[in-house]
C-alpha cells in the first residue's frame, strides 16, 4: 500500500512537472509570436468619416472608391503611409471583410481537418514570428493604419494587424504549401520585330487561386504616395503589396513563383518587395538594387518591364542569391522556373517538357509568340486566354499545363511607353480587358466626388468567345459536379444515382486528368476497388502537370493493390 502511494506521489509529480513545462513552452509561444503594431497615432485622422454618394461610390478628402460597369473597383489614395491606410482601410472596410472572410472559407474548403488547421494557425504563427522586422516602417505603418478597419470577427486567428501583416506573406505561404497549388503564373513580353509598333508590350496571368470568391471583388488602386512615384497595382481588400502594377516612369513588375524548398523562417514578403520596386525604382538596374536589399524566404521570379530600358527583364530570387535574366533575342517568357544559369535546378534543367508544367507552358507560349511574332494587345490576349497544349492539343479544361487555367484571379496587358494597361474582368480572363491610362487618371480623377468613368472605352478588348460556348457551361458544370464528390467523401455519404452523375462528369472534361482523379477518390474512399482502380489507370493516360502528380495517381494504385 506504501508503495502504491509512493507510485502514485511520484506519477502526480511527474504530472505536474509536465504541465508546467507545457505551460511555460506555451507562454513563451505567445510572447515570442506576438507581434506589436507600430507606435503610431493620428486621432484627428483616425476620426475622420467617409462620405458615400451611393453604394458603388464614397470618397475621403481627395481619395475615392467606386466600382465600375465591369465589376472593378477603382481607388485612389494619395498621403502618407499611415495617412493612406487609414483611408484605404476606411474605403474598402466592407471588402476587406468579404475578402478575408473568402480568404478563410477556401482554406477550411482546402484543409477540411480542424486539427490540421490549428497545427497550420500555429506553425505559420510561429514561422512569421519576426515578419514585422523584415518590412519597412513605411509599410507597418500604412499596414496598421488598414488594420484599423479590419473585422475583430476573426480575431481567433490574432490581431488586426498580426492577420493583414500576415496575409501579405499568402502568396509566398503559397510556396510553402506546395501541394495546395496556390501559384502558377505565366508572362511574357515582345519589343522591336516581335512588337506590332515596335514598342515593349507584356501580358501575364495572376493564377493565384483561393476559391472562385476571392477574386470576385479585385481593386485596380492608383497610389499617388509622398514619396516615390506614382503607380497603379490590382490587389484586394487590406492588401498594399504588388503582384501585378505599373508606375508613371513606365516601369511594371509582376511576381512568378518558382520551385523553392519549404522555408524555416520569416523574411520580406515578395509583394513588398514588388511594392517597393513600383514606388522608387524607374529602370530594370534600380530595381535589381531595391530587390537585392531585402531577404526573402522563397525563390521568386520578378518580371520587370521598362519603357526607358525598351525591354523586359527577370529578377530571379531565391533566399539564398539572386541574379538577372535578359532574354538574348527580342522577347522573354516568365513561368514557374529559373534561366539564369547561375539560378537553374538542375532537376528542372534536366526534366522532360512534359515532366512539369512549367516548362510546357513555356513551350506553349513561346509556340504561340512565335505564330503571332507581332504582337498587339489583340493577341497578347488570345495568348493569355489559350486553354490548349502544345500544337494544339486537348488537355483537358482547367489543366495547369495550359495558359489558361481557369483560375486566374486576374490577366493584364503593360504598354509602358504609352502608360496603359489592360486588366481583365470576369470570369478569370474571359472577360474584357478594360484600358486605363495613368496619365489620365493621376492628372484628372483627383479628389472626384461623385461616380465618373475613368477607363478608355474606345481601347477596350472584347470578352473571350469561349464564355458564349457550351464548353463554357460544361465547365460549370463540371466544377458543380467536382464539389459534390468532395462534399460526399467529406461528410462519408455515398452519392444517388452516382453512375448516370460520374458519366456526366466524364463527358463534360473527358481528357481532364483530374476528372477521373476525382472518381478515383470517390470510389477508393468507399472501398469499391476496382472502379477506383480503373479511374487512377485512366488518369496516367492523360496530360499530368507534374511528374510528382503522376507519381501520387501511382501510389494511389499501388496502395489499393499491394
Amino acid at each position: 500500500m506504501l508503495r502504491l502511494k509512493k507510485l502514485g506521489k511520484a506519477l502526480l509529480k511527474t504530472i505536474a512537472i509536465i504541465a508546467i513545462i507545457v505551460l511555460i513552452l506555451v507562454i513563451i509561444f505567445k510572447i515570442t509570436t506576438k507581434i506589436s503594431p507600430p507606435g503610431i497615432h493620428d486621432s484627428e485622422l483616425e476620426n475622420l468619416q467617409i462620405t458615400r454618394a451611393d453604394s458603388n461610390f464614397c470618397y475621403l478628402k481627395d481619395n475615392w472608391l467606386q466600382k465600375n460597369s465591369h465589376g472593378l473597383w477603382e481607388m485612389y489614395i494619395e498621403g502618407n503611409d499611415y495617412e493612406r491606410g487609414i483611408i484605404n482601410g476606411k474605403l474598402t472596410k466592407n471588402l476587406i471583410y468579404k475578402q478575408e472572410n473568402a480568404f478563410i472559407n477556401q482554406i477550411k474548403v482546402m484543409i477540411p481537418s480542424e486539427s490540421y488547421l490549428r497545427f497550420l494557425k500555429n506553425f505559420l504563427a510561429f514561422f512569421n514570428r519576426n515578419i514585422d522586422k523584415h518590412v519597412i516602417p513605411e509599410y507597418q505603418n500604412e499596414i496598421y493604419g488598414i488594420s484599423q478597419s479590419a473585422s475583430r470577427q476573426f480575431d481567433f486567428i490574432g490581431s488586426n494587424y498580426h492577420r493583414i501583416l500576415n496575409y501579405h506573406a499568402a502568396h509566398d505561404i503559397g510556396h510553402a504549401l506546395q501541394n495546395l497549388n496556390l501559384v502558377a503564373c505565366t508572362a511574357f513580353a515582345g519589343w522591336n520585330s516581335y512588337s506590332e509598333d515596335s514598342s515593349l508590350i507584356i501580358g501575364r496571368n495572376f493564377d493565384f487561386y483561393v476559391g472562385d470568391e476571392f477574386a470576385e471583388d479585385k481593386i485596380i488602386m492608383f497610389c499617388n504616395p509622398e514619396k516615390g512615384h506614382k503607380f497603379m497595382i490590382v490587389t484586394w481588400g487590406g492588401m498594399i503589396g504588388a503582384t501585378s502594377g505599373m508606375n508613371d516612369q513606365g516601369l511594371t513588375v509582376t511576381l512568378n513563383a518558382s520551385k523553392s524548398e519549404i522555408p524555416f523562417g520569416a523574411a520580406t514578403p515578395i509583394s513588398l518587395v514588388a511594392r517597393e520596386i513600383l514606388q522608387y525604382a524607374s529602370n530594370i538596374e534600380e530595381a535589381y538594387e531595391i530587390a537585392r536589399k531585402r531577404k526573402t524566404f522563397v525563390s521568386e521570379s520578378l518580371f520587370i518591364g521598362s519603357a526607358i530600358d525598351g525591354k523586359t527583364a527577370t529578377i530571379e530570387k531565391s533566399p539564398d542569391k539572386q541574379a538577372l535574366f535578359a532574354a538574348s533575342n527580342e522577347f522573354i517568357i516568365c513561368s514557374n522556373h529559373f534561366q539564369n544559369p547561375e539560378m537553374q535546378i538542375p532537376e528542372i534543367l534536366r526534366a522532360n517538357t512534359s515532366d512539369y508544367a512549367t516548362l510546357y507552358r513555356f513551350k506553349r507560349v513561346e509556340e504561340l509568340i512565335k505564330q503571332n511574332p507581332g504582337l498587339n494587345v489583340n493577341s497578347v490576349a488570345e495568348i493569355l486566354r489559350d486553354q490548349k497544349g502544345l500544337n494544339d492539343k486537348n488537355i483537358g479544361m482547367g489543366n495547369e499545363k495550359a495558359i489558361n487555367q481557369l483560375i486566374a484571379h486576374h490577366s493584364i496587358i503593360f504598354k509602358p511607353e504609352e502608360l496603359k494597361v489592360w486588366i481583365s474582368t470576369s470570369p478569370f480572363q474571359l472577360g474584357e480587358f478594360v484600358c486605363y491610362d495613368l496619365n489620365k487618371v493621376f492628372n484628372q480623377f483627383k479628389g472626384i466626388k461623385e461616380h465618373q468613368v475613368i477607363t478608355e472605352p474606345e481601347y477596350t478588348i472584347p470578352a473571350d468567345s469561349f464564355l458564349n460556348t457550351v464548353n463554357y457551361e460544361d465547365f460549370n458544370r463540371f466544377k458543380e459536379i467536382r464539389n459534390q464528390i468532395q462534399h460526399s467523401i467529406k461528410i462519408n455519404k455515398q452519392i444517388e444515382g452516382e453512375e448516370s452523375l460520374f458519366n456526366e462528369l466524364i463527358e463534360l472534361n473527358p481528357e481532364f486528368f483530374e476528372t477521373y482523379v476525382y472518381l478515383g477518390d470517390y470510389y477508393n474512399h468507399f472501398k469499391i476497388v476496382d472502379k477506383a482502380i480503373l479511374a487512377y489507370k485512366k488518369a496516367l493516360t492523360k496530360e499530368i502537370p507534374n511528374m510528382y502528380q503522376a507519381e501520387s495517381i501511382q501510389s494511389k494504385i499501388d496502395e489499393i493493390t499491394k
